[in-house]
């Protein structure tokens, strides 16, 4: 082993030591204009506007998405839903989840550039940032400059806007789990609940901090969709990249010059794409974990290639494929089998909504004795009826049982079961023993509202006997 090749092992390590323990550099992110940075920021103001309008809304006096953890009620859009129907949530996460391998496979880190919350949350506090301070020369010019007045009194007015904000989303996020204008009024009253109080503090903060101070460094080193998103991808997704072979080498010059001319590529070294990219990476290094896919770089490039007089596109939504000029396929067989699956789950996610009973018996056979011979000779199984009403309302619900010839209830059977009440309900079913066929026996039980509601649930068991001779 030579001597430099002795040495670049511990300049190697002494780098990433280096790279691991540097202390954070403050990224003071120059604002870009383009039809990507307008895509963000109608993306960043619907859902913004979605999550702090939503909860305001109502539907049939009910607020239109309520999470009543204390009732046990999960209110969405005019459904009720209960602790037992998970399985609906369980679906909406795998759809969830299919949608975000989809739109990896197809363009990258889409979800991370418009939509992931701590981009939306971290665009909104750069926005206001901007707002108070400035573009992000004067942002830094006020961070290197002295502490007089004029420093703390844009400092304390930032932070106060921030404070505010934070504090709002806060009050909107306990919204969604306590009547958001219940809350209003305590907070109005000075009447929270300890609890109320705690969490519009403990999620301010939390927004706060995330958006306004660690900002990339959740997606950096907090966040894991970047480790994985390899996993996901091929060199037919589409990602934002830089043409070495178009922009290489690069060197400034004046405005107009052919680049032919002076042996140089199209990029003209301005390094206005590190500026703008909120991660603070250069994209013209190639695809790095690091990026969140927002597409500033592009928008920056193309408006300096306008001015230059280039062709626009030296960044670039591509594929490594094309990059290499080789063919390339955007739609190719996995995205169609992602679209199937979604559909598909979506489509029996859809029907079991609009098929779905408020309603939910568990039957349980009596299994002290196998059955009983009553004095009239009939022979008799014992069950115990849970009976869990899923409705806003309370209900009667009267229970009769068929499946085999002259089955009935001993006595018949109703009940009266508030919203979201479990209730229990013994019964004795009989049967003439000459309509008993074999020792196990089929029998449904038809649960019904008798106050014009229109609900029934009809539900199998077992009913037991001596088999007639």
């Amino acid at each position: 082993m030579s001597s430099n090749e002795t040495k670049s092992a511990p300049a190697q390590d002494a780098g990433l030591e280096d790279e691991l323990y540097r202390k954070r550099e403050k990224l003071y992110v120059r604002e870009v204009h383009g039809i990507w940075a307008k895509l963000r920021n109608l993306a960043m103001f619907s859902l913004l506007g979605i999550y702090y309008g939503l909860a305001w809304i109502n539907w049939n006096g009910q607020q239109v998405v309520l999470f009543d953890l204390p009732a046990r009620q999960f209110h969405i859009f005019g459904f009720t839903f209960w602790p037992q129907d998970f399985i609906y949530l369980s679906a909406l996460l795998i759809i969830a989840a299919l949608a975000l391998f989809m739109f990896t496979a197809l363009a990258g880190r889409l979800w991370c550039g418009y939509a992931c919350p701590q981009t939306v949350w971290t665009e909104m506090y750069m926005w206001m940032e901007r707002l108070v301070e400035g573009d992000s020369r004067k942002r830094k010019k006020l961070d290197k400059g002295s502490r007089d007045f004029n420093f703390y009194r844009v400092k304390t007015t930032k932070h106060l806007v921030w404070l505010v904000f934070s504090l709002w989303t806060g009050f909107t996020f306990v919204g969604y789990f306590t009547p958001i204008r219940e809350l209003a009024e305590g907070l109005m009253t000075f009447n929270l609940g300890p609890w109320e109080t705690f969490w519009i503090f403990f999620y301010g903060f939390a927004t706060h901090g995330n958006a306004g101070f660690m900002r990339e460094q959740v997606c950096i080193y907090m966040c894991p969709y970047a480790r994985f998103q390899s996993a996901m991808i091929d060199r037919d997704t589409l990602m934002i990249s830089y043409d070495p072979k178009r922009g290489d080498p690069r060197g400034a010059r004046k405005r107009g010059t052919d680049p032919k001319s002076i042996g140089k590529g199209d990029c003209i070294d301005c390094g206005l794409c590190v500026q703008v990219c909120p991660t603070g990476i250069d994209i013209r290094d190639g695809l790095q974990y690091q990026c969140i896919g927002c597409a500033a770089c592009i928008d920056v490039c193309d408006e300096v290639m306008d001015k230059m007089g280039y062709e626009k596109g030296l960044i670039k939504y591509t594929t490594e494929n094309a990059l290499e000029g080789k063919k390339t396929s955007i739609l190719r067989p996995r995205l169609f089998v992602y679209i199937g699956i979604i559909s598909v789950v979506s489509l029996m996610l859809f029907y079991a909504l609009i098929t779905r009973v408020p309603l939910e018996v568990d039957i349980i056979r009596d299994r002290s004795a196998l059955f009983t011979e009553n004095r009239k000779g009939l022979i008799e199984n014992v069950y115990n009826l849970k009976v869990i009403n899923m409705d806003k309302d309370s209900h009667n619900y009267t229970i009769t049982v068929e499946g085999l010839e002259g089955i009935e209830v001993k006595g018949g059977a109703a009940i009266e079961v508030d919203s979201g009440e479990v209730a229990d309900l013994p019964l004795r079913v009989q049967v003439p023993p000459e309509s008993i066929k074999s020792r196990s026996n089929e029998v449904y039980f038809n649960i019904t509202t008798n106050d014009g509601s229109g609900i029934e649930l009809r539900e199998p068991a077992r009913f037991l006997g001596p088999v007639s001779r």
